[in-house]
């Protein structure tokens, strides 16, 4: 009987339609407080931020207070939300209306206080940055003021301290993909047009992505695909393996790129550094094929190549080498091994040559020793001519086989040369990397610090 009795009591003569003060200069001050719950989604394409709110507001109602002793010391009751006057506050940054569950009733109090408690479902617009993906960190702005009424009717205050507001997280479900930083406080007046202004509560929702889930998907794999890069340097530059090798990984890293294509975010204004850094590393790929590509048509074929310029040789084998400490321990021990090749030809030559000169005719001599004088000079022309025949196909062997070591030598030092010139780009391109990995390394650390 006695809430009856009160409800009847205050809401009989009540007036909705009109702002709840008995002097219309008096200004409707009204405390708004926020607690982030989840977030639920962040849209990077359509710059959009879904979260969950806890929202509550606080005004006086000057024609909602009773005297508690006639009405059994109620302090307290529940009223329909519908049944009195609401200020009109509204979020600036809304686009869209959520699922949000209604509450009918507010709280009020004996001295006129209404409290309205009211979970909400925010659809807000917010400038995403993405240029730090995934180590970004997001500030979006909710900002409450009345559509309507000016500052001079109704002025906005906070509910709690700053401090408390900023860093409470005791209602934050911290298990998705964003973690919830703090939440800033601002108040501020606003006018358009140099009219009456209005009063402006911003609260600001920073939130920071955690960065595991897509260090592990995407950074390690493609890591792992420019070390193997790296390490395909060490396959001998005279082998044709290097070449399939090196397309192999293209072509991995390019399935790579199609696949997690769909995991980066996509906005209209910008790249997220992570996209440079992987079409970087596809840049780099290229790089490396080519420079293999050049090596492997540097040391093969060079029968077809002339001789190694003079400056070629002075730049590259002789400063380049003692530069970048190479050691031409087997070039020198291959070209040990065909001088005397040559040299065991040569000999081998010389002593066919006398064996043929010198033993020919002896053994004629004692063949045809009791013939006849016209048979034995007959036999003896014929000799010398099968003689003056053998030691030209011999001068020809021999002509063949110093043309073919000079080849040899024309291909060891072109070897040599793609061998000095592979180690020279290598290192270039390590040092490359290496550059450019420690840049964003360091980046992304600050970034992660901030």
């Amino acid at each position: 009987p006695a809430l009856r009795r009160l409800a009847h009591a205050l809401l009989a003569r009540y007036q909705k339609g009109t702002r709840p003060v008995r002097d219309w200069r008096t200004t409707t001050t009204v405390a708004i407080d926020l607690m982030v719950y989840a977030i639920l989604s962040v849209d990077e394409k359509n710059q959009v931020l879904t979260t969950y709110v806890w929202y509550r507001q606080h005004w006086t109602d000057e024609f909602l207070r009773w005297d508690p002793a006639r009405f059994d010391n109620l302090t307290q009751i529940s009223l329909p939300a519908e049944s009195i006057w609401v200020p009109d506050i509204l979020i600036n940054e809304f686009v869209d209306v959520g699922k949000s569950p209604h509450v009918p009733y507010v709280y009020v109090g004996h001295g006129g206080e209404v409290q309205n408690l009211k979970p909400i479902q925010v659809m807000t617009a917010c400038s995403l940055d993405i240029y730090n993906f995934p180590f970004d960190v997001q500030n979006c702005s909710l900002t409450f003021t009345s559509w309507l009424h000016h500052i001079r009717d109704i002025n906005l205050s906070l509910w709690r301290q700053p401090e408390l507001v900023k860093f409470d997280r005791s209602v934050f479900m911290n298990q998705g993909e964003w973690e919830l930083l703090y939440v800033l406080s601002h108040f501020q007046e606003f006018s358009v047009k140099s009219s009456d202004s209005y009063a402006e509560m911003k609260f600001y929702v920073v939130i920071r992505r955690r960065p595991l889930f897509y260090t592990v998907s995407l950074l390690l794999p493609s890591i792992f695909l420019m070390v193997m890069d790296i390490v395909g340097f060490y396959l001998p530059p005279n082998s044709g393996e290097r070449v399939s090798f090196k397309i192999t990984l293209l072509l991995g890293y390019s399935v790579f790129l199609i696949i997690v294509s769909d995991t980066l975010p996509a906005t209209a204004v910008g790249t997220p550094l992570i996209g440079i850094y992987f079409v970087v590393c596809m840049a780099l790929l290229v790089i490396s094929l080519t420079e293999t590509i050049l090596i492997v048509r540097l040391v093969h074929k060079q029968d077809l190549q002339p001789r190694v310029p003079p400056w070629v040789k002075r730049l590259l084998l002789e400063r380049a080498a003692v530069l970048l400490c190479i050691r031409d321990g087997k070039f020198s021990q291959s070209r040990t091994r065909s001088s005397d090749m040559a040299r065991q030809v040569e000999n081998d030559d010389s002593t066919a040559k006398l064996n043929h000169c010198g033993c020919e005719d002896p053994r004629e001599r004692e063949a045809a020793g009791g013939a006849r004088p016209v048979l034995a000079a007959a036999s003896q022309a014929e000799g010398s001519r099968l003689t003056h025949d053998v030691l030209r196909e011999i001068s020809a062997i021999r002509q063949f086989l110093e043309k073919r070591e000079e080849f040899r030598d024309v291909a060891r030092e072109w070897l040599q040369v793609g061998y000095v010139l592979d180690v020279l780009l290598f290192r270039a391109y390590l040092a490359a990397v290496l550059a450019y990995g420690l840049t964003l390394g360091a980046l992304w650390s600050v970034w992660r610090d901030a």
